[in-house]
């Protein structure tokens, strides 16, 4: 079926000496991947390898089959032309880590529309503001929602904070109840827009304990999920 959908790129990946394989999560079907032959080398070809950096919104137009199978590109446009995610090299390091994150907690192909335009919002918030020393950690708190697993606020003024089940508890249950600073953080986190971050103040250590929370919260809720390879270098740009 032939299907014309906003798309936000995953990855890239080269395959042989002139081809992309791109993953992209569309509107209309969630994720998909296509094979762009010879966008590498061609310098007259209708697409631009160009396009397909990290995390860039596109319109596309693809033949979808559905079947769980490589698809291809009709066309491809950039939607929103970002002023500074490609450029700015502190929101480049968050642009990959962010897209790894992605990529590995999104697996369905199936729209979700919810969560699109929770990644189309978050990135356009991301590319106009300066001060984002903690955008990751709510970009990764508020897209649990969207996932499924969205900590249970209700009683978040008891002392720890089961990884397993998602909620709050007055007494450790199990060897995934944590307590300390990085329970502060997340109760200061949840609930709040990215435009109140600046209210939330962190240190460098601060900052980095709470972030390795939560990919322990991801990695007990998503099978497979793997922690990022670029989290050394996010660490080091915010150190």
């Amino acid at each position: 079926m032939l299907v014309t959908t906003p798309a936000i790129v995953i990855s890239a990946l080269k395959y042989g000496e002139a081809d992309l394989i791109v993953k992209a999560y569309t509107y209309s079907d969630g994720l998909k991947t296509y094979m762009l032959k010879g966008v590498l080398k061609s310098k007259r070809g209708k697409f631009k390898a160009s396009q397909f950096q990290l995390l860039t919104q596109l319109e596309i137009v693809a033949n979808h089959r559905n079947q769980g199978k490589m698809e291809y590109l009709k066309d491809a446009k950039v939607l929103h032309s970002y002023s500074s995610l490609h450029t700015n090299m502190v929101k480049g390091a968050m642009l990959m880590f962010l897209a790894e994150v992605l990529k590995n907690a999104i697996r369905e192909e199936e729209t979700n529309p919810q969560l699109f335009k929770y990644l189309e919002n978050s990135l356009m918030w991301l590319d106009l503001h300066d001060k984002i020393a903690n955008f990751h950690l709510l970009f990764l708190l508020n897209l649990t929602r969207y996932l499924g697993f969205y900590p249970d606020a209700d009683a978040k003024d008891f002392t720890y904070f089961n990884l397993l089940d998602g909620v709050f508890e007055i007494n450790s249950v199990n060897n995934y109840c944590i307590d300390g600073q990085s329970v502060a953080v997340l109760r200061q986190l949840l609930g709040i827009n990215f435009d109140k971050l600046n209210e939330v103040k962190l240190n460098q250590q601060s900052r980095a304990n709470f972030l390795n929370m939560l990919l322990l919260y991801y990695e007990l809720h998503i099978e497979g999920f793997k922690k990022p390879k670029s989290l050394a270098v996010l660490n080091e740009i915010f150190s």
